[in-house]
């Protein structure tokens, strides 16, 4: 490995002893989060730079973070202090872009399913948007009325329609994908054409064509579809009208190793050669990166409660399931994790004289296929053991899935970098009591009292 990957690997072991020896972790709290900050930072800057060497000089980028990835304000919080924006995707993520201090200028809305409401808030607040569909257009026509300017830069999202990767779920540039506005489809490329000719105000065009199991090529070849259509566009109404190209994200993640592969910088060098004028200056650009900012940075760490067997292969029974794994559980051939075994008191296990044991790692749901990894060579893991599953920054600290009531964990940032190891809260661990709360204690008696 080269020396970032070693170097993160280290601070992940030093951040897993001192989670026990701070009391992160333990009998009463046998499930937690950790976020390397270094790493987060690290990623940030990678991505800010991969762009600044191929845009000319003074051309306007914002990176936008996609909020799903990592629901959290101090992440959020984080990479602002990284120069970095927010991409919200509903209510719930605006405002939590917002609590983390991030200004309307650095917000991008995506949505398919936008109501009046989130569009009237987005226009109050002066935060972009990007339709989805001509329905959606009309809305937003309602909103801006006559005015040639409007409070915040409108654009519209087209589906390429280049095809899929290798995970169905995560491609968005099909040809039945639920995004944008199909562009291949019959009259569909005039119809966007047209449109803009006939709002003004709408400057900006948005192609996002996937994500997970989609090569840099994929998602190359749709972003030269959008910048081609906008150079079309801007022919026919024979001005700049649109001034910004939203490229969406969706850099695919290594999870077979500590490797950071692939890199900003070698999507953004495809970019250059595949779409050279997207960086000649014309163009503000927005990305709209998540999984790959975060996923590196991020460990589950689970307290084996138990160790057991059936049919002769060894399971470790831990607090880390599909709660939290839920695509790794449900699809584990296209989410796989790595999964490390440590001691009780953090350290790294060894095999020992017997080596690697074929073994299930299961998680806490009640429903026999909660398992993270199936017959999975680890050291043997015995009750009071600990497991990590790596890689999880993105998506699994945020996307809790609330089978059997089970309770979000607590998430912690860390620094490792100095002689000791600090920790900082992300987000507390959800009590029990909050659980009857969220599920309607304050109503208990409502369904009673119908006749």
């Amino acid at each position: 490995m080269t020396s970032k990957p070693v170097a993160m690997a280290a601070r992940r072991e030093r951040a897993v002893r001192a989670a026990v020896e701070q009391g992160l972790l333990g009998p009463d709290q046998p499930v937690v989060g950790l976020l390397d900050v270094a790493g987060i930072r690290s990623a940030a800057a990678e991505l800010r730079a991969a762009f600044e060497d191929v845009v000319t000089p003074g051309t306007p980028v914002l990176h936008a973070f996609a909020v799903k990835a990592a629901a959290l304000v101090p992440v959020l919080r984080l990479l602002a202090d990284e120069g970095l924006g927010c991409e919200v995707a509903s209510p719930g993520e605006l405002a939590l872009a917002r609590a983390a201090g991030v200004t309307p200028d650095r917000i991008v809305l995506d949505s398919p399913a936008k109501t009046p409401a989130e569009l009237r808030e987005a226009l109050d607040l002066g935060i972009a948007v990007n339709a989805d569909n001509p329905q959606e257009l009309d809305r937003l026509g309602a909103l801006v009325g006559d005015r040639a300017d409007p409070p915040a830069p409108l654009g519209l999202r087209i589906n390429p329609q280049v095809g899929g990767g290798s995970i169905d779920a995560m491609s968005t540039a099909t040809t039945t994908s639920k995004f944008g506005v199909a562009l291949q489809d019959p009259g569909a490329r005039e119809w966007v054409v047209r449109t803009f000719a006939e709002r003004p105000w709408l400057t900006r065009l948005h192609a996002h064509v996937g994500s997970q199991g989609c090569p840099l090529e994929l998602m190359a070849a749709g972003i030269r579809v959008a910048y081609e259509l906008a150079e079309e566009i801007n022919g026919t109404v024979g001005r700049q009208q649109i001034d910004a190209l939203d490229i969406g994200g969706g850099l695919p993640v290594n999870f077979a190793s500590d490797e950071i592969t692939p890199s900003y910088r070698e999507y953004a060098q495809l970019l250059r050669t595949t779409v050279p004028g997207l960086f000649d200056g014309r163009y503000k650009l927005v990305t709209e990166f998540g999984r790959s900012l975060l996923a590196k940075s991020g460990l589950v760490l689970a307290r084996v409660e138990y160790a057991k067997s059936a049919g002769g292969r060894p399971i470790a029974v831990t607090h880390a399931g599909a709660q939290l794994a839920t695509r790794t559980v449900f699809a584990p051939e296209a989410w796989p994790l790595r999964v490390t075994a440590y001691d009780a008191e953090g350290r790294p296990k060894t095999g020992g004289s017997d080596g690697q044991v074929p073994q299930d790692i299961a998680g806490p749901c009640c429903f026999a296929g909660d398992l993270v990894a199936r017959d999975r060579p680890l050291p043997e893991l015995a009750a009071g053991d600990l497991v990590g599953l790596l890689d999880t920054g993105a998506y699994y600290f945020s996307n809790h899935f609330a089978y059997n009531s089970l309770p979000r964990p607590g998430v912690y940032g860390f620094d490792a970098t100095g002689d000791e190891v600090r920790f900082a809260t992300v987000r507390e661990p959800q009590t029990v009591d909050e659980i009857v709360v969220e599920s309607g204690a304050a109503h208990a008696l409502g369904l009673s009292r119908l006749r």
